[in-house]
């Protein structure tokens, strides 16, 4: 019989809890948790998003993307506004404050990933990056993140 550590979808559950634990220590004094840090960046890349495309693009439950956006509206980091061409609809855009929190926590990512990956050269941290992107099957239309 294998052992656990031979499952490789085990060991990415694995990377992917420490990956959440550490950015949520991170982010803790700011009320922010990981789930609210991926809407703002998923937003940083688009000119503003219904609550549907967020769901979907994030992978996230619909109802939980609704709670999501209020945490984030309270503090300041995103706004509802009318979506163009259909004033019955609305679309979450990022605002100011919420570019300005990106901007302030960007080294504090930066520092998570690289506790997350020390045991990795540069190399290998490329290397599992592109591989993470070709298994994760991105969406064609996914917003380029460079």
């Amino acid at each position: 019989m294998r052992g656990l550590h031979s499952d490789t979808g085990y060991l990415l559950y694995r990377l992917g809890l420490r990956s959440g634990q550490l950015f949520n220590a991170a982010l803790q004094e700011s009320g922010v948790r990981l789930r609210h840090y991926a809407v703002l960046r998923y937003l940083a890349t688009v000119e503003g998003a219904p609550q549907r495309e967020l769901s979907t693009r994030l992978g996230y439950d619909p109802s939980a993307i609704v709670g999501l956006v209020d945490d984030l509206a309270a503090l300041g980091f995103v706004e509802r506004r009318p979506a163009p061409g259909d004033r019955r609809s609305r679309i979450v855009v990022l605002t100011d404050d919420g570019r300005a929190f990106l901007r302030d926590t960007d080294l504090m990512s930066r520092r998570v990933t690289d506790e997350l990956l020390q045991p990795l050269s540069e190399d290998q941290r490329r290397t599992l990056h592109a591989l993470l992107l070709r298994t994760s099957d991105p969406d064609p239309d996914w917003p380029d993140p460079a």
